[in-house]
């Protein structure tokens, strides 16, 4: 078995050595970090190669969060937290349940503080720790694995389409050979990576701007911002309450004293403060016409 997986992993761009970086290993500290700037360059322009294939995963993210679905993320080392890192910071950004977007990871919360590296190697675990987690054909599965081929993800893909649901995969190899059937697939292809096979960096880096980008667009588009402010977060500190109020002030020109008595009447809920003050309303009819204009901040004030 550990001949094939040799066979499998040698043949990845994302195992392949860099040619560019070959005498890394005697460089001055300055020169190093240069050729590692250099490459993170080329990420950004790997991403934007699937822009056409995010903005197809965001319609289906959305879509099955209004029908009630929820968002899973799965992955293994880098890739799992990463998805757990994305779905954590929905909740205090976009003022979303927890478990609207979840990250699971291979090895459980421990792998998130300590590096559990066999924890990928079953599918079946991939499997079970979906179902484990609740999922349902009503929800969306985004598997993640830099190098496409790891068992842990697989086996949730596998699982999560026998169940019926939507699944997303993103992964940093070419897509010549899909291993699951899925629906769509985000392939950013940053290519070998500085030090070889070390997918935390080039490849990690494509990965959080892909899952940035999916949960990002998918507020947007589910109402959760205005203009470029977050107007759904919580206020779950002082920080995050003075940015409430700061917020407030940017979107409708008040003062400070303003936007904070507003936000008292609104019970802190920054959506329903703006409406008050950019439609006129109190607070109950803000909510009022909060909920005709579907949740938006400008259908609301323009109703």
């Amino acid at each position: 078995m550990s001949r094939v997986v040799f066979d499998e992993i040698k043949e990845l761009v994302t195992e392949a050595r860099n040619p560019l970086t070959i005498d890394i290993d005697k460089k001055s500290t300055q020169e190093t970090l240069v050729l590692i700037n250099q490459e993170d360059q080329s990420v950004a322009d790997a991403v934007a190669q699937e822009i056409s294939q995010i903005a197809a995963a965001v319609d289906i993210i959305v879509a099955a969060i209004k029908a009630g679905g929820r968002l899973f993320y799965v992955g293994a080392g880098t890739s799992g937290r990463l998805g757990v890192l994305d779905a954590a910071e929905c909740p205090p950004t976009f003022g979303t349940e927890p478990d609207l977007v979840q990250g699971i990871i291979a090895g459980g919360y421990k792998a998130l503080l300590r590096s559990q590296e066999g924890a990928e190697d079953i599918a079946d675990n991939g499997a079970q720790d979906l179902i484990d987690h609740g999922f349902t054909p009503s929800d969306v599965l985004c598997g993640i694995a830099a190098s496409q081929r790891t068992p842990y993800v697989l086996g949730a893909i596998a699982k999560a389409k026998d169940l019926g649901a939507k699944v997303i995969f993103v992964f940093c190899n070419p897509p010549e050979r899909m291993p699951v059937q899925i629906d769509v697939a985000i392939c950013p292809v940053v290519g070998p990576e500085v030090i070889m096979g070390s997918t935390r960096m080039k490849a990690g880096t494509a990965t959080k701007l892909v899952l940035n980008m999916l949960t990002t667009a998918t507020m947007i588009q589910l109402g959760k911002v205005y203009q470029n402010l977050m107007v759904d977060m919580k206020t779950t500190s002082e920080k995050l309450e003075e940015r409430s109020k700061r917020i407030v002030m940017l979107a409708t020109g008040v003062d400070y004293n303003l936007a904070e008595a507003t936000l008292n009447l609104a019970n802190g809920h920054v959506k329903t403060a703006l409406v008050m003050i950019l439609a006129g309303a109190d607070a109950e009819k803000a909510r009022e016409l909060l909920t005709l204009g579907n949740g938006f901040v400008r259908n609301a004030i323009a109703v």
